[in-house]
């Protein structure tokens, strides 16, 4: 079996891309297709944080006269729902896991605490973090950013509906051009929206690179672990 490249990561989904072609809610084949690629990484002795985003559930405010606090905490509950589903999908596979809460919901999952994070990794179960940061006006990519700064994580996993960033938007611009490879600073400067400016600067600051991949294949979240190249990264300079 070939050696992982890294130790510890966040794999962080996308709402949308648990929803798959049928765009709401949760798709069960790519649920079953991100567990059973889970399980395949955590028999090399990674661990594994995920967060998970709602937008599949729940994206923003459904018109213009929504409280945006409302709305975000709307979308924080969004992510219980599909941390939940993705924890009983594992445990069918007999993968101990433990979702925390970024917002205290403690009959249905434990608070966040990071030592006890710390702790159930090195008991091997995976720790699947929700409610984003727990705050409005923060996206679930400045959560993975934060826990994966927090727990020392040696890479972030972006699992998207798309396969990689473009320089443009592919499903509009055919000419779109893949991006291989991309420092923090020009993600910055040039205004990507892959992911927040908050999430890109915490990453700087801290040195955690980040993986940007599709789900669409099957051996994508392994391809990642080990390193080879595809998809985009965004590093150091």
């Amino acid at each position: 079996m070939e050696a992982p490249l890294y130790k510890r990561i966040i794999l962080k989904l996308s709402g949308e891309a648990l929803a798959g072609k049928k765009g709401f809610g949760i798709d069960k084949d790519v649920l079953a297709l991100i567990v059973e690629q889970i399980v395949e990484i955590k028999k090399m002795n990674i661990q594994i944080g995920v967060v998970v985003g709602g937008g599949n559930i729940w994206r923003g405010r459904n018109s213009e006269n929504m409280d945006r606090t409302s709305a975000d905490h709307m979308g924080m509950l969004a992510t219980v729902i599909n941390s939940l589903a993705l924890q009983d999908a594992l445990e069918n596979h007999n993968i101990p896991t433990r979702v925390q809460t970024a917002i205290n919901m403690q009959q249905i999952a434990e608070p966040y605490i990071r030592r006890r994070a710390l702790r159930h990794f090195e008991k091997g179960r995976i720790v699947i973090f929700a409610c984003g940061t727990g705050n409005p006006f923060f996206s679930t990519d400045t959560a993975a950013a934060l826990r994966a700064a927090e727990i020392e994580a040696d890479v972030i996993l972006l699992a998207k509906n798309v396969d990689a960033l473009y320089d443009d938007d592919p499903k509009i611009n055919p000419n779109a051009r893949k991006i291989e490879k991309i420092s923090y600073k020009e993600v910055l400067a040039r205004g990507l929206g892959i992911m927040d400016a908050s999430a890109v600067s915490l990453c700087k600051e801290n040195k955690i690179p980040v993986i940007i991949f599709g789900l669409q294949e099957h051996q994508n979240i392994k391809a990642a672990v080990l390193g080879n190249k595809y998809g985009t990264i965004i590093g150091e300079e």
